[in-house]
């Protein structure tokens, strides 16, 4: 019973992990399909390249709020032993394959293989950790945002967001606060999240990854930084 239980909960949390919220946001402000637009992922950094600031911040909330609301409605259901503390830390894990891997925008490849696509699960990342303690949201996300506007790249930022919540779990197991099973949220957390973000690890190493924020502006504007305009050049030509 207990093991039909657990796959029910993370069938739901995979599914509602799986809504493709930028995707509907764009089509529905836009008429465009964010997956044809530059990285093709829904997130929100894809959804504000296609569809503006305010649509990409719609999307960041309600991706945010997928995985959240799996862990909220864990506790709220379920008595506190060691089985919830697991479905605690595995539900928000199965929204972000969902939001990685939607089960509703599905392609065939080339090959005919059956692709499933979404986002790179930063934004449900944060969301997992703020269900499992509300505060953490108050630290990731401003270090998160710093990361991504000062060093100008979003998948740096999007990496840190586990590391970030390990870091905090870490600490508060320390203490005493949270048991040892959240630890493993972040660490499981940066596998899927690794994994996804394999050809923006490849683009950083040789120097071609995509710059936002204040960086992004600068290549744009070769008069503002010729040196990092000139950087930018050889690298996207190479």
């Amino acid at each position: 019973m207990v093991i039909i239980l657990t796959l029910i909960i993370l069938g739901i949390s995979y599914l509602l992990g799986s809504i493709p919220v930028g995707l509907l946001i764009v089509r529905l402000t836009t008429g465009k399909d964010v997956r044809k637009i530059e990285s093709g992922r829904t997130g929100g950094t894809n959804v504000m390249r296609a569809a503006g600031f305010w649509a990409g911040a719609l999307t960041v909330i309600l991706d945010v709020a997928k995985s959240t609301v799996t862990v909220w409605l864990i506790r709220w259901i379920f008595p506190l032993n060691e089985w919830r503390i697991w479905m605690e830390v595995l539900a928000p894990i199965a929204a972000i394959l969902g939001h990685n891997y939607s089960l509703f925008i599905p392609s065939r490849s080339s090959n005919g293989m059956i692709r499933l696509h979404g986002g790179a699960g930063g934004t449900p990342a944060v969301g997992g950790a703020m269900g499992l303690w509300w505060p953490s949201l108050l630290i990731i996300a401003p270090i998160g945002l710093l990361i991504m506007f000062g060093i100008g790249y979003a998948s740096v930022a999007t990496m840190s967001v586990p590391l970030l919540a390990i870091l905090i779990f870490a600490v508060g197991y320390s203490m005493g606060y949270f048991p040892w099973q959240y630890i493993l949220y972040g660490v499981f957390a940066e596998a899927i999240i690794l994994w996804a973000l394999r050809p923006n690890i490849r683009r950083l190493l040789n120097g071609t990854e995509r710059l936002v924020g204040w960086r992004a502006k600068r290549v744009k504007n070769p008069k503002a930084n010729p040196k990092i305009y000139s950087s930018s050049s050889s690298s996207s030509s190479s």
